[in-house]
């Protein structure tokens, strides 16, 4: 019986509580309704009420004047409001994501959600907000159990084919440009990437990151001593046969080799230099033993 409750839970199946409430955070009925709207005690997920007004909230592309309005200044107005209560929601933490509404019924008009990235950081925000006003109305804040967006917004509406326009009951979430976007989304991939960059040390348990440390401590003195005495152990004089490693050395170079005919032409040139230093030398030796023929014959003369 739990577990088929728990399956039902927050669908059309479930009479109890509101599946409304459930999927987007606000019903048509509102406490009229027949059903539970059960608000969570935490959740990732805050919901300002009716925070965002249009400039052509009494009738759509008209001012409150009846002039007719550019759907350019709407956008930037619009814009204008996402970027500063961004930046102003960015103080409590990581922003998910930050959805307005477009739709022109009661309960959800202007409603803006806000999805941070841990529970906490919500609870922050909503403690801070609470209380406050903006543009002279006071905020309405509170925790939403919305989580999955893509089941709370009509998907005729992004196909431009929703017959129901502003009244639907599903979401309208109305779109920021592709550059507002990167420009305030963009630090968070940034800072992941940074924080994918460093080591997974950081990880770590505070024993293990103080035993690691102590023990990465002995080992770079050890690798410093090691690394010391080998270089004491290069420089002596017995140990400079090695190569050189200086970036001119022709140590370490590797040979290149000479063609079939360049080898040819050297070895025919070391026959001719071997030939040509047999020839001196032996020429050498014939007059050596001339000259001490010589000598003799001059000395048993005198004798």
């Amino acid at each position: 019986m739990a577990e088929h409750l728990a399956s039902i839970f927050g669908t059309e199946k479930d009479r109890v509580n509101c599946p409304f409430y459930f999927k987007i955070g606000a019903c048509r009925h509102g406490d009229r309704c027949s059903r539970l709207h059960t608000k969570p005690s935490i959740s990732p997920t805050i919901l300002l009420s009716n925070m965002y007004q249009r400039p052509d909230s009494i009738t759509p592309g008209v001012d409150a004047q009846g002039q007719p309005i550019d759907p350019r200044k709407i956008q930037e107005h619009f814009e204008d409001f996402y970027e500063d209560l961004f930046e102003e929601l960015n103080k409590y933490g990581e922003i998910e994501s930050l959805n307005i509404c477009d739709n022109l019924a009661d309960h959800m008009v202007g409603n803006v959600y806000v999805q941070f990235r841990e529970e906490e950081q919500a609870a922050n925000a909503l403690k801070n907000l609470t209380g406050r006003f903006y543009a002279g109305r006071p905020i309405i804040v509170d925790f939403s159990p919305v989580t999955d967006f893509r089941e709370a917004t009509c998907r005729q509406y992004e196909e431009n084919v929703c017959n129901r326009g502003g009244y639907c009951n599903f979401m309208h979430l109305k779109k920021i440009s592709r550059d507002l976007r990167r420009h305030l989304f963009g630090r968070y991939r940034r800072r992941h990437s940074r924080s994918r960059s460093r080591s997974p040390y950081r990880h770590h348990s505070f024993e293990e990151r103080s035993y690691r440390s102590h023990s990465r401590k002995y080992d770079e003195r050890d690798h410093y001593n090691e690394s010391r005495s080998r270089r004491n152990r290069s420089t002596s004089p017995g140990h400079r046969r090695g190569r050189s490693r200086s970036p001119g050395s022709r140590r370490d170079r590797s040979p290149v080799r000479d063609g079939s005919e360049e080898r040819r032409a050297r070895i025919e040139q070391w026959n001719r230099e071997k030939e040509q230093a047999e020839l001196a030398n032996g020429a050498n030796a014939d007059s050596n033993e001339n000259g001490s023929a010589q000598n003799q014959d001059q000395y048993y003369n005198q004798q």
